[in-house]
Protein backbone atom coordinates (compact mmCIF):
# COMPACT_ATOMS: atom_id res chain seq x y z
CA UNK A 1 0.00 0.00 0.00
CA UNK A 2 1.48 3.41 -0.96
CA UNK A 3 2.62 5.50 1.97
CA UNK A 4 1.88 2.84 4.59
CA UNK A 5 4.63 3.82 7.05
CA UNK A 6 5.06 7.06 8.95
CA UNK A 7 8.69 8.02 9.73
CA UNK A 8 9.50 10.78 12.25
CA UNK A 9 9.42 14.16 10.54
CA UNK A 10 10.36 17.71 11.47
CA UNK A 11 8.91 20.94 10.06
CA UNK A 12 9.41 24.58 10.86
CA UNK A 13 7.22 27.44 9.68
CA UNK A 14 4.43 29.83 10.53
CA UNK A 15 1.46 27.78 11.68
CA UNK A 16 -2.00 29.10 10.88
CA UNK A 17 -4.24 30.35 12.27
CA UNK A 18 -2.15 31.24 15.34
CA UNK A 19 0.55 32.89 13.17
CA UNK A 20 3.36 31.52 15.32
CA UNK A 21 6.63 30.46 13.72
CA UNK A 22 7.79 27.30 15.45
CA UNK A 23 9.11 23.79 15.12
CA UNK A 24 6.85 20.76 15.04
CA UNK A 25 7.42 17.05 14.74
CA UNK A 26 5.42 14.16 13.38
CA UNK A 27 5.42 10.93 15.36
CA UNK A 28 3.19 7.98 14.50
CA UNK A 29 1.10 10.18 12.27
CA UNK A 30 0.45 12.81 14.94
CA UNK A 31 1.68 16.35 15.42
CA UNK A 32 3.70 17.39 18.45
CA UNK A 33 5.43 20.63 19.38
CA UNK A 34 7.72 18.91 21.87
CA UNK A 35 11.08 17.81 20.51
CA UNK A 36 11.24 14.00 20.53
CA UNK A 37 14.23 11.89 21.47
CA UNK A 38 14.36 10.24 18.05
CA UNK A 39 15.97 11.65 14.92
CA UNK A 40 13.53 13.22 12.47
CA UNK A 41 13.84 14.21 8.82
CA UNK A 42 13.26 17.92 8.16
CA UNK A 43 10.72 18.23 5.36
CA UNK A 44 10.45 22.04 5.44
CA UNK A 45 12.51 24.63 7.25
CA UNK A 46 10.32 27.64 6.52
CA UNK A 47 7.00 28.62 5.02
CA UNK A 48 3.34 28.97 5.98
CA UNK A 49 1.59 25.87 7.22
CA UNK A 50 -2.14 25.03 7.08
CA UNK A 51 -3.98 21.73 7.66
CA UNK A 52 -4.78 21.35 3.98
CA UNK A 53 -7.96 22.40 2.20
CA UNK A 54 -11.42 20.90 2.58
CA UNK A 55 -13.57 20.05 -0.42
CA UNK A 56 -16.87 19.99 1.44
CA UNK A 57 -18.96 19.00 -1.56
CA UNK A 58 -17.64 16.44 -4.00
CA UNK A 59 -18.63 13.02 -5.28
CA UNK A 60 -16.03 10.24 -5.23
CA UNK A 61 -17.23 7.55 -7.60
CA UNK A 62 -19.15 9.89 -9.87
CA UNK A 63 -17.70 11.42 -13.04
CA UNK A 64 -19.10 13.71 -15.75
CA UNK A 65 -19.34 10.71 -18.05
CA UNK A 66 -20.82 8.23 -15.58
CA UNK A 67 -20.13 6.19 -12.46
CA UNK A 68 -16.69 5.11 -11.24
CA UNK A 69 -17.30 1.91 -9.26
CA UNK A 70 -13.72 0.60 -9.18
CA UNK A 71 -11.22 1.41 -6.45
CA UNK A 72 -8.47 2.41 -8.88
CA UNK A 73 -10.67 4.94 -10.63
CA UNK A 74 -11.82 6.38 -7.33
CA UNK A 75 -8.20 6.67 -6.19
CA UNK A 76 -7.39 8.69 -9.30
CA UNK A 77 -10.16 11.14 -8.36
CA UNK A 78 -8.98 11.42 -4.77
CA UNK A 79 -5.37 11.93 -5.85
CA UNK A 80 -6.41 14.86 -8.03
CA UNK A 81 -8.03 16.43 -4.97
CA UNK A 82 -5.03 15.71 -2.76
CA UNK A 83 -2.55 17.12 -5.24
CA UNK A 84 -4.59 20.34 -5.36
CA UNK A 85 -4.17 20.65 -1.60
CA UNK A 86 -7.46 19.12 -0.39
CA UNK A 87 -6.66 16.68 2.40
CA UNK A 88 -10.23 16.32 3.66
CA UNK A 89 -13.24 15.54 1.47
CA UNK A 90 -16.92 15.43 2.28
CA UNK A 91 -18.59 13.19 -0.26
CA UNK A 92 -22.02 14.73 -0.75
CA UNK A 93 -23.64 11.57 -2.02
CA UNK A 94 -22.29 8.84 -4.28
CA UNK A 95 -24.11 6.19 -6.31
CA UNK A 96 -21.34 3.65 -5.65
CA UNK A 97 -19.40 2.26 -2.70
CA UNK A 98 -16.38 4.53 -2.25
CA UNK A 99 -15.10 3.21 1.06
CA UNK A 100 -11.97 2.01 -0.75
CA UNK A 101 -10.67 5.56 -0.49
CA UNK A 102 -10.87 5.39 3.29
CA UNK A 103 -8.68 2.30 3.31
CA UNK A 104 -5.70 4.04 1.70
CA UNK A 105 -3.32 6.11 3.80
CA UNK A 106 -2.09 8.12 0.79
CA UNK A 107 -5.55 9.45 -0.09
CA UNK A 108 -7.44 12.36 1.53
CA UNK A 109 -9.62 11.68 4.52
CA UNK A 110 -13.16 11.03 3.31
CA UNK A 111 -16.41 11.70 5.14
CA UNK A 112 -19.29 10.04 3.32
CA UNK A 113 -22.99 10.89 3.08
CA UNK A 114 -24.28 7.63 1.64
CA UNK A 115 -26.47 8.03 -1.46
CA UNK A 116 -28.59 10.99 -2.43
CA UNK A 117 -32.22 10.67 -1.42
CA UNK A 118 -34.57 11.90 -4.14
CA UNK A 119 -38.07 11.41 -5.53
CA UNK A 120 -38.85 9.52 -8.74
CA UNK A 121 -38.50 11.80 -11.79
CA UNK A 122 -37.34 14.70 -9.59
CA UNK A 123 -33.57 14.36 -9.77
CA UNK A 124 -30.75 13.05 -11.94
CA UNK A 125 -31.75 9.60 -13.10
CA UNK A 126 -30.08 6.64 -11.34
CA UNK A 127 -27.99 8.91 -9.13
CA UNK A 128 -29.94 8.65 -5.90
CA UNK A 129 -32.27 6.37 -4.00
CA UNK A 130 -35.74 7.38 -5.16
CA UNK A 131 -38.61 7.28 -2.68
CA UNK A 132 -41.97 8.93 -2.28
CA UNK A 133 -42.51 11.29 0.68
CA UNK A 134 -44.08 8.63 2.88
CA UNK A 135 -40.80 6.69 2.71
CA UNK A 136 -38.41 9.58 3.27
CA UNK A 137 -37.90 9.11 7.01
CA UNK A 138 -37.22 5.39 6.56
CA UNK A 139 -34.65 6.11 3.87
CA UNK A 140 -32.97 8.71 6.05
CA UNK A 141 -32.54 5.99 8.67
CA UNK A 142 -30.96 3.71 6.06
CA UNK A 143 -28.58 6.31 4.64
CA UNK A 144 -27.61 7.63 8.07
CA UNK A 145 -26.38 4.12 8.87
CA UNK A 146 -24.41 3.92 5.62
CA UNK A 147 -22.73 7.30 5.83
CA UNK A 148 -20.27 8.92 8.18
CA UNK A 149 -22.59 11.25 10.02
CA UNK A 150 -24.17 12.92 6.98
CA UNK A 151 -27.31 12.40 4.89
CA UNK A 152 -27.84 14.09 1.52
CA UNK A 153 -31.27 15.20 0.26
CA UNK A 154 -32.23 16.48 -3.16
CA UNK A 155 -34.51 19.29 -2.01
CA UNK A 156 -35.43 21.00 -5.26
CA UNK A 157 -35.38 20.14 -8.95
CA UNK A 158 -37.36 20.88 -12.05
CA UNK A 159 -41.03 19.93 -11.76
CA UNK A 160 -41.98 19.27 -15.37
CA UNK A 161 -45.66 19.65 -14.60
CA UNK A 162 -45.09 23.34 -13.79
CA UNK A 163 -42.02 23.88 -15.94
CA UNK A 164 -39.81 25.32 -13.23
CA UNK A 165 -37.80 24.52 -10.12
CA UNK A 166 -39.98 23.40 -7.22
CA UNK A 167 -39.51 21.80 -3.79
CA UNK A 168 -39.14 18.03 -3.86
CA UNK A 169 -40.55 17.33 -0.37
CA UNK A 170 -43.54 18.65 1.58
CA UNK A 171 -42.37 20.79 4.50
CA UNK A 172 -43.82 18.53 7.19
CA UNK A 173 -42.15 15.44 5.75
CA UNK A 174 -38.88 17.31 5.39
CA UNK A 175 -39.03 18.42 9.03
CA UNK A 176 -39.67 14.85 10.18
CA UNK A 177 -36.76 13.55 8.12
CA UNK A 178 -34.28 16.12 9.44
CA UNK A 179 -35.48 15.49 13.00
CA UNK A 180 -34.96 11.75 12.57
CA UNK A 181 -31.43 12.28 11.23
CA UNK A 182 -30.62 14.48 14.22
CA UNK A 183 -32.06 11.87 16.57
CA UNK A 184 -29.64 9.37 15.00
CA UNK A 185 -26.69 11.72 15.40
CA UNK A 186 -26.44 12.57 11.71
CA UNK A 187 -26.44 15.91 9.94
CA UNK A 188 -28.36 16.66 6.74
CA UNK A 189 -27.10 18.44 3.63
CA UNK A 190 -29.56 19.56 0.99
CA UNK A 191 -29.12 20.25 -2.70
CA UNK A 192 -31.14 23.39 -3.42
CA UNK A 193 -30.84 25.79 -6.35
CA UNK A 194 -33.93 27.96 -6.09
CA UNK A 195 -35.82 29.99 -3.52
CA UNK A 196 -38.99 28.04 -2.78
CA UNK A 197 -37.52 24.99 -1.04
CA UNK A 198 -35.32 27.05 1.27
CA UNK A 199 -38.10 28.15 3.60
CA UNK A 200 -38.90 24.56 4.53
CA UNK A 201 -35.25 23.57 4.77
CA UNK A 202 -34.39 26.42 7.12
CA UNK A 203 -37.46 25.79 9.27
CA UNK A 204 -36.56 22.08 9.46
CA UNK A 205 -33.11 22.90 10.83
CA UNK A 206 -31.07 21.75 7.84
CA UNK A 207 -27.36 21.47 8.62
CA UNK A 208 -25.88 22.47 5.28
CA UNK A 209 -27.29 24.35 2.30
CA UNK A 210 -25.61 23.13 -0.89
CA UNK A 211 -25.51 25.68 -3.74
CA UNK A 212 -28.11 28.01 -2.20
CA UNK A 213 -28.15 30.51 -5.06
CA UNK A 214 -31.80 31.27 -4.26
CA UNK A 215 -30.95 32.76 -0.86
CA UNK A 216 -32.84 36.05 -0.75
CA UNK A 217 -32.18 38.63 1.95
CA UNK A 218 -35.21 37.36 3.89
CA UNK A 219 -34.05 33.75 3.67
CA UNK A 220 -30.52 34.69 4.64
CA UNK A 221 -31.85 36.45 7.73
CA UNK A 222 -33.82 33.32 8.66
CA UNK A 223 -30.78 31.09 8.15
CA UNK A 224 -28.61 33.47 10.17
CA UNK A 225 -30.71 32.86 13.30
CA UNK A 226 -28.97 29.51 13.73
CA UNK A 227 -25.99 30.14 11.45
CA UNK A 228 -26.72 27.49 8.83
CA UNK A 229 -23.59 26.84 6.74
CA UNK A 230 -23.65 27.32 2.97
CA UNK A 231 -21.48 25.48 0.45
CA UNK A 232 -22.03 27.57 -2.70
CA UNK A 233 -20.08 25.44 -5.23
CA UNK A 234 -19.67 28.55 -7.39
CA UNK A 235 -17.63 26.85 -10.09
CA UNK A 236 -20.46 24.36 -10.51
CA UNK A 237 -23.08 27.11 -10.49
CA UNK A 238 -21.24 28.46 -13.52
CA UNK A 239 -22.69 25.49 -15.43
CA UNK A 240 -26.27 26.73 -14.94
CA UNK A 241 -26.34 28.78 -18.17
CA UNK A 242 -25.51 25.68 -20.21
CA UNK A 243 -28.22 23.73 -18.36
CA UNK A 244 -30.63 26.56 -19.14
CA UNK A 245 -29.67 26.57 -22.81
CA UNK A 246 -30.39 22.84 -23.14
CA UNK A 247 -33.82 23.27 -21.54
CA UNK A 248 -34.88 26.62 -23.00
CA UNK A 249 -37.03 25.34 -25.86
CA UNK A 250 -39.13 22.97 -23.77
CA UNK A 251 -39.03 24.74 -20.39
CA UNK A 252 -38.45 28.46 -20.99
CA UNK A 253 -39.51 29.55 -17.47
CA UNK A 254 -37.10 27.09 -15.89
CA UNK A 255 -34.32 28.19 -18.22
CA UNK A 256 -34.84 31.85 -17.38
CA UNK A 257 -34.89 31.02 -13.67
CA UNK A 258 -31.60 29.12 -13.89
CA UNK A 259 -29.94 31.98 -15.75
CA UNK A 260 -31.16 34.44 -13.13
CA UNK A 261 -29.86 32.27 -10.29
CA UNK A 262 -26.47 32.16 -11.93
CA UNK A 263 -26.41 35.90 -12.55
CA UNK A 264 -26.94 36.72 -8.87
CA UNK A 265 -25.00 33.80 -7.35
CA UNK A 266 -21.95 35.86 -6.36
CA UNK A 267 -24.05 38.60 -4.81
CA UNK A 268 -26.11 36.06 -2.86
CA UNK A 269 -23.00 34.29 -1.58
CA UNK A 270 -21.46 37.56 -0.44
CA UNK A 271 -24.72 38.58 1.23
CA UNK A 272 -24.83 35.29 3.11
CA UNK A 273 -21.27 35.83 4.30
CA UNK A 274 -22.01 39.40 5.35
CA UNK A 275 -24.95 38.11 7.41
CA UNK A 276 -22.62 35.79 9.31
CA UNK A 277 -23.35 32.48 7.61
CA UNK A 278 -20.30 30.19 7.36
CA UNK A 279 -19.32 29.79 3.71
CA UNK A 280 -17.37 26.61 3.03
CA UNK A 281 -15.59 25.47 -0.09
CA UNK A 282 -17.01 22.72 -2.27
CA UNK A 283 -16.48 22.00 -5.94
CA UNK A 284 -19.28 19.51 -6.72
CA UNK A 285 -16.56 17.52 -8.46
CA UNK A 286 -17.77 14.31 -10.04
CA UNK A 287 -20.99 15.75 -11.41
CA UNK A 288 -20.38 18.01 -14.36
CA UNK A 289 -16.84 18.85 -13.24
CA UNK A 290 -13.67 16.80 -12.73
CA UNK A 291 -11.88 16.47 -9.41
CA UNK A 292 -8.94 18.59 -8.31
CA UNK A 293 -10.57 22.02 -8.58
CA UNK A 294 -10.57 23.20 -4.95
CA UNK A 295 -8.24 26.09 -5.83
CA UNK A 296 -10.65 27.27 -8.50
CA UNK A 297 -13.47 27.38 -5.96
CA UNK A 298 -11.30 29.31 -3.52
CA UNK A 299 -10.55 31.84 -6.26
CA UNK A 300 -14.25 32.07 -7.14
CA UNK A 301 -15.19 32.85 -3.53
CA UNK A 302 -12.54 35.55 -3.36
CA UNK A 303 -13.86 36.88 -6.65
CA UNK A 304 -17.34 37.00 -5.14
CA UNK A 305 -16.07 39.57 -2.66
CA UNK A 306 -15.44 37.43 0.41
CA UNK A 307 -12.20 38.60 2.05
CA UNK A 308 -9.34 36.31 1.11
CA UNK A 309 -8.26 35.58 4.72
CA UNK A 310 -11.78 34.37 5.49
CA UNK A 311 -11.92 32.20 2.37
CA UNK A 312 -8.61 30.52 3.26
CA UNK A 313 -9.70 30.02 6.87
CA UNK A 314 -13.03 28.45 5.98
CA UNK A 315 -11.45 26.43 3.20
CA UNK A 316 -8.96 25.00 5.69
CA UNK A 317 -8.99 24.97 9.50
CA UNK A 318 -12.55 26.24 9.95
CA UNK A 319 -13.92 23.76 7.43
CA UNK A 320 -11.98 20.99 9.07
CA UNK A 321 -13.37 21.91 12.48
CA UNK A 322 -16.91 22.02 11.05
CA UNK A 323 -16.49 18.44 9.85
CA UNK A 324 -15.16 17.30 13.22
CA UNK A 325 -11.39 17.24 12.76
CA UNK A 326 -8.85 19.38 14.60
CA UNK A 327 -6.45 21.84 13.07
CA UNK A 328 -2.72 22.00 13.72
CA UNK A 329 -2.70 21.46 17.47
CA UNK A 330 -0.82 19.14 19.79
CA UNK A 331 -1.74 15.53 19.12
CA UNK A 332 -3.76 16.27 16.00
CA UNK A 333 -3.46 14.15 12.87
CA UNK A 334 -0.41 15.29 10.92
CA UNK A 335 -2.22 16.57 7.86
CA UNK A 336 -0.71 19.79 6.52
CA UNK A 337 0.50 21.70 3.49
CA UNK A 338 3.46 24.07 3.52
CA UNK A 339 3.33 27.14 1.25
CA UNK A 340 6.15 29.54 0.40
CA UNK A 341 4.08 32.61 1.36
CA UNK A 342 0.96 33.33 3.37
CA UNK A 343 -2.01 32.14 1.25
CA UNK A 344 -4.26 34.64 3.04
CA UNK A 345 -2.28 37.44 1.36
CA UNK A 346 -0.89 35.72 -1.74
CA UNK A 347 -3.49 33.62 -3.52
CA UNK A 348 -0.93 32.45 -6.06
CA UNK A 349 0.78 30.52 -3.24
CA UNK A 350 -1.92 27.85 -3.20
CA UNK A 351 -0.89 26.74 -6.69
CA UNK A 352 2.67 25.92 -5.60
CA UNK A 353 2.76 23.92 -2.36
CA UNK A 354 6.26 23.24 -1.07
CA UNK A 355 5.37 20.11 0.88
CA UNK A 356 2.27 18.05 1.59
CA UNK A 357 2.01 15.68 4.53
CA UNK A 358 -1.00 13.42 5.05
CA UNK A 359 -1.39 11.13 8.05
CA UNK A 360 2.23 11.86 8.86
CA UNK A 361 3.43 10.69 5.43
CA UNK A 362 5.06 12.98 2.85
CA UNK A 363 2.86 12.73 -0.23
CA UNK A 364 3.98 15.80 -2.13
Amino acid sequence: MPGSESAPLHVRGVFLPDETERDAWVLDGRLTFTRPLVEAETVAGSGWIIPGFVDAHCHIGLAPDGFVPDADGQAVQALLDRDAGALLLRDAGSPVDNTSVQARTDLPRLIRAGRHIARPHRYIRHLGIEVEPDRLVDEVITQAARGDGWVKLAADWIDRSVGDLAPVWPDDVLAAAVAKAHELGARVAAHVFGEDALTGLIAAGIDSIEHGCGLTDELIAAAAVTGIPVVPTLINIDTLPSIAASAAEKYPVYAAHMRALHATSRDRTRAAFDAGLPIYTGTDAGGSLPHGLIRDEISALVGAGIPQPDVIAQASWRGREWLGLPGLVEGAPADFVVYETDPRADLAAIHAPRRTVLRGIVVG
